[in-house]
């Protein structure tokens, strides 16, 4: 199979359901409050939980690739602090959108079918390690008046710092438990395709100018810099093309409801996040064909 092939394969499913929930969401304007809720107490940490704790996942074999991806992250906020000094934009503003990628929504389902349900581990680790930096790090730089700590005792944190703990310990539930779990976290994956889709629907033109640079700024930093480090951190493989995918990747749609907790222009950073995720579609091909 060649790679322009491959890549189809791998993007058109995902844009698919992108589609269709955004078809649905225009036809329907549905609510997504409960299934919000739903995805962050219940699915995303049964998700990673069983992940992280399945047999045939090391966390030792990981230990570069997951050093990468926080170095990507760290490095993403260096660079676009200047960035927003110089545009005259709000660093508070910018600077989580830049530093944190939708590796949730888009980047797991991408990774499952880019590089198997046998490294689909090291991608639920890479969702893991940006979520504790996210619920930490980028929640005090959106505001100062942020509580980690109500975050970091969030379900979904908790289920991942269980699921490292399992994959240090090998201590687990049983086989019988642990597949109940994972059937349950793996419909996380379409639905927040789905949910993605929808979400674009409030897009805006007003929100155009804001949102093309954060929607350019995340992923051409994040290559930037993901592609010197795979190098540096002699990656090779799946490992090198999980890092670039992730440093290709568009804003973390969670990074929306933590600027409108913090009522730190929740208008500029959702259209930031819409468009970013909606150009997805060259920035992803991109990643992959220089990953693959």
């Amino acid at each position: 199979m060649d790679l322009t092939a491959r890549i189809a394969d791998v993007i058109v499913p995902v844009f698919l359901i992108v589609a269709i929930g955004y078809g649905y969401g225009y036809k329907n304007r549905p609510d997504l409050s409960a299934f919000n809720r739903i995805a962050l107490d219940v699915l995303a940490p049964l998700l990673v939980y069983s992940a992280l704790a399945a047999k045939d996942f090391r966390l030792a074999d990981h230990v570069a690739l997951l050093i990468g991806g926080a170095v990507l992250i760290l490095g993403s906020g260096l660079l676009a602090w200047p960035l927003a000094r110089a545009l005259k934009a709000q660093p508070r503003t910018l600077v989580p959108v830049v530093m944190f990628n939708n590796c949730g929504n888009m980047g797991l389902p991408l990774a499952l079918l880019a590089f198997g349900s046998e490294h689909f581990g090291a991608a639920v680790a890479l969702f893991a390690v940006s979520n504790l930096l996210h619920f930490s790090l980028g929640a005090r730089i959106t505001s100062t008046s942020a509580r980690s700590r109500d975050l970091l005792t969030s379900p979904l944190m908790i289920a991942t710092l269980l699921g490292f703990a399992s994959a240090m310990t090998d201590l687990r539930p049983p086989e019988v438990l642990l597949s109940g779990m994972k059937l349950l976290g793996d419909a996380l994956l379409p639905m927040m395709l789905f949910a993605l889709g929808v979400r674009l629907t409030a897009l805006t033109r007003a929100g155009l100018a804001m949102g093309f640079l954060g929607a350019f700024a995340r992923p051409l930093i994040g290559l930037a810099i993901g592609i010197p480090l795979a190098w540096a951190l002699g990656l090779e493989g799946a490992a090198r093309g999980q890092l670039l995918l992730f440093a290709a990747l568009p804003p973390a749609v969670i990074q929306f409801m933590l600027a409108e907790r913090y009522q730190q222009e929740p208008d500029k950073v959702g259209a930031m996040i819409m468009l970013g995720n909606a150009l997805a579609v060259l920035f992803v091909p991109l990643a992959l064909a220089i990953g693959l």
